[in-house]
């Protein structure tokens, strides 16, 4: 592992499995400075480490770092996730979603939606889900 990156799948997987590393650098890509409670924008959340949530102070909502990104909606931990986000990247003739169930144990329709999710993100260039009124193809999804 050079400078403490990943070089490989094996040491990728190795070094996301602890999910302590893997929710801090989670935490720090969505939120470079403090984490913001997603349902009022309160600035100071309180961290309950055993079980990885944060607690508003002001609207005393529970959140996690899955809350209003790509990683939202999915049982699978942030480790299988963070795995498959560094395969996307590094492999330059790309992967299928075939390939990823072979490598981190998950079944082809996990890998396909996690495929589609990390492509949505590479695309927009951000791990934020797309939200309020969103245009595509000359079409209105959602709104009134």
């Amino acid at each position: 592992m050079a400078n403490g990156i990943p070089q490989t799948l094996t040491e990728a997987i190795v070094y996301f499995s602890d999910l302590n590393r893997a929710h801090d650098l989670v935490c720090f890509l969505i939120w470079p400075g403090q984490p913001v409670c997603p349902h009022c924008g309160g600035l100071e959340p309180s961290f309950y480490a055993n079980r990885r949530v944060f607690r508003c102070k002001e609207c005393k909502k529970q959140f996690s770092v899955k809350v209003g990104t790509i990683f939202e909606d999915s049982p699978l931990g942030l480790d299988k996730w963070l795995c498959v986000i560094w395969m996307v990247a590094n492999c330059k003739n790309g992967v299928s979603s075939y390939e990823i169930r072979r490598a981190i144990g998950v079944t082809q329709k996990s890998a396909w939606f996690m495929l589609h999710r990390i492509r949505l993100a590479m695309k927009t260039g951000t791990f934020k889900m797309l939200s309020g009124a969103v245009e595509a193809d000359e079409t209105f999804v959602g709104g009134r």
